[in-house]
């Protein structure tokens, strides 16, 4: 847990956004993964973030999922 704590540390960005910012931006990074865009160089902060954050990955799966079931 320690190791975890001190690699989130070194591995701050000087520009991130918080969960809230994330989510609200979930569906749109989403839409664009399944309509094959490249969500990573359009969103960079957002891919970012749920690189970094295990919480926020899971609702994108979790999502992404669920839209391609729907689809």
């Amino acid at each position: 847990m320690l190791k975890n704590i001190i690699k989130g540390i070194l591995s701050t960005q000087p520009h991130e956004i918080s969960c809230d910012e994330c989510f609200d931006e979930l569906d749109r990074f989403t839409e664009m993964v399944l309509s094959g865009k490249s969500a990573a160089e359009a969103m960079p902060l957002v891919q970012d973030h749920l690189n970094r954050c295990t919480d926020c990955h899971e609702e994108f799966e979790v999502l992404l999922s669920a839209l391609r079931a729907m689809a």
